[in-house]
């Protein structure tokens, strides 16, 4: 036999590692296209606007949404022929999203915040027409806030009640007017409506709400909103001090507060 002679068995290996190659490429470009539909803004994709973004050819465009139709990833409009995701996709991310815990989400910003501010750093919840505090990270200082855990705050009185209310879409803050008189927890709380609602607009243009004693007296906070996957505000995050002190800081630790709310809400899906 001519010493030449190309051996069987690493011909196979060879082959064997090229087609392994072949296929770790193909599920590459796959997750490519998957992940293009979950980043991108526009509600479907077509063929065309996928292979430009993602410097494929159309052809290959073709077969990786064909196989991801087959396992219901992706859905196509028999009409326009546009692409989006489809009910197995979106079963994944529900599932992700299921298993998230936000307070252990929201643990290292706490933490963050408390530090750099040197004053109490909180997150709370909505729960219906109310709102409760979940978590704190209170620092050393011999003067400090700290709160209670558990209790059910109105939306209209506070920071991080206002930073809620104010995101919330005009049908459910009209129902919560509605539904409950603005009641004062201090002298300080907003109980005009129409004042409230300017307040209202104002939070949602900077982006964060401040209170200097609206729901506890001596006490100063700024919030700004944690939204999920839907754009849907679920949290408030703030920082808090005593009035005296914390009042002059407000301007400068909200961009820290509304900061640490974008990587929360990042985590939860949101692309805002």
């Amino acid at each position: 036999m001519s010493r030449s002679a190309t051996n069987p068995s690493k011909a196979a290996a060879t082959e064997e590692g090229e087609g392994q190659s072949r296929s770790i490429a193909a599920v590459e470009r796959a997750m490519d296209v998957l992940l293009l539909f979950g980043r991108s803004t526009r509600p479907d994709l077509g063929v065309t606007e996928i292979a430009t973004e993602l410097g494929l050819t159309k052809a290959a465009v073709h077969r990786i949404l064909t196989a991801l139709r087959s396992r219901e990833l992706i859905t196509v409009d028999p009409v326009t022929r546009r692409y989006a995701l489809g009910h197995a996709a979106i079963a994944l991310g529900r599932a992700y999203l299921a298993r998230m815990d936000l307070r252990a989400m929201a643990a290292p910003e706490l933490r963050r915040l408390a530090q750099q501010t040197g004053e109490t750093a909180t997150l709370s919840i909505r729960r219906g027409d109310t709102r409760l505090y979940v978590d704190q990270v209170v620092p050393p200082n011999e003067l400090r806030m700290e709160v209670s855990l558990g209790i059910p705050y109105p939306l209209h009185a506070g920071s991080s009640s206002k930073v809620i209310l104010a995101f919330l879409d005009d049908i459910e803050v009209d129902g919560y007017l509605r539904r409950h008189p603005l009641e004062a927890l201090t002298d300080k709380t907003l109980v005009d409506e129409g004042r409230l609602r300017k307040e209202l607009a104002a939070i949602r243009r900077r982006g964060y709400a401040t209170s200097l004693g609206e729901r506890q007296e001596g006490a100063a906070s700024v919030a700004a909103p944690i939204f999920d996957h839907d754009g849907r505000v679920i949290a408030g995050l703030s920082v808090a001090g005593p009035l005296t002190r914390f009042k002059p800081r407000l301007n400068e630790c909200a961009p820290l507060v509304v900061e640490s709310a974008v990587r929360i809400s990042a985590q939860l899906g949101h692309t805002g």
